[in-house]
């Protein structure tokens, strides 16, 4: 009998942002979890947005590279005008929120940083809300507000989508226990509860603390 592992079936994708759009409804639906119509375009667009790697990384002599989020942040706080500001905290917001859903087994060892995400993400988007409100853009202002007070539900939407097909076994119980604590997630306490372990409330407050 060979030994030679068969290659993955491959799925025909005819449209990129079709793809995301049912997959980040059909993971909304699972989570629960609910967004207006132009929060998910929001989404649905920003993801295939990043799906081209230029878009997300900064090609340097050294290759391509993703900017820390403290960059971001202090490029926007520093930008010259309300415009500039507004698009640096965009910016934050969109790459917060794509790294935190689509890396997130990468924090596996440094649980932190995907928390670090979360919050830098939700406080862009929620001072971005505030700031177009100011301009007029009432349009937008819902779509980041909205963006802000549900990151964390919308970070395990995309996680769900990042994952699709992949089974969690007894391997995944530690990390995703120590992303329950550092996030909250309620996704990663379902997942939790399917392989037998029923996290405490109380833990988290200890690890806060």
């Amino acid at each position: 009998m060979s030994n030679t592992r068969q290659p993955a079936a491959v799925v025909a994708v005819h449209s990129l942002r079709e793809f995301f759009r049912d997959a980040v409804r059909d993971a909304l639906l699972h989570q629960h979890v609910e967004i207006g119509g132009q929060t998910e375009q929001y989404v649905v667009n920003m993801l295939t947005l990043f799906a081209r790697s230029e878009a997300l990384f900064d090609q340097t002599p050294e290759g391509p590279r993703l900017r820390p989020l403290v960059v971001l942040l202090t490029e926007a706080l520093e930008a010259r005008t309300t415009q500039q500001r507004c698009a640096g905290l965009q910016r934050l917001g969109d790459v917060s929120l794509f790294v935190a859903g689509f890396f997130a087994q990468g924090f596996a060892r440094k649980l932190v940083d995907i928390d670090y995400h979360i919050a830098m993400g939700g406080r862009a988007y929620g001072t971005l809300s505030d700031a177009v409100r100011r301009t007029g853009q009432h349009s937008l202002g819902p779509v980041f507000g909205e963006l802000a007070a549900k990151f964390q539900q919308l970070v395990d939407a995309l996680n769900e989508v990042s994952e699709s097909g992949y089974q969690h076994s007894d391997r995944d119980i530690l990390r995703l226990y120590e992303l329950w604590l550092a996030t909250g997630s309620r996704r990663a306490q379902r997942l939790l509860s399917k392989l037998g372990v029923a996290p405490s409330a109380a833990a988290r407050t200890a690890f806060r603390h």
